[in-house]
């Protein structure tokens, strides 16, 4: 995008591509955040669907 402009390739050469390691680290928490999101979608076994329900039914006395 700026890559014609001597200040942009002067800043780039003393400070690094800032754009370019902001869209690494963008794709980065992306990708965690949908394995955590992929990880919590799958129902656990012996969980309860809400905090109002019960892990297993009352036994009936």
């Amino acid at each position: 995008m700026f890559s014609q402009t001597p200040v942009y390739d002067r800043l780039v050469a003393e400070r690094g591509d800032i754009p370019v390691q902001v869209r690494g680290e963008a794709d980065r928490i992306h990708r965690d955040l949908a394995q955590v999101l992929r990880q919590t979608s799958t129902p656990q076994l012996n969980t309860p669907r809400s905090v109002f329900e019960p892990k297993q039914p009352p036994s009936v006395l």
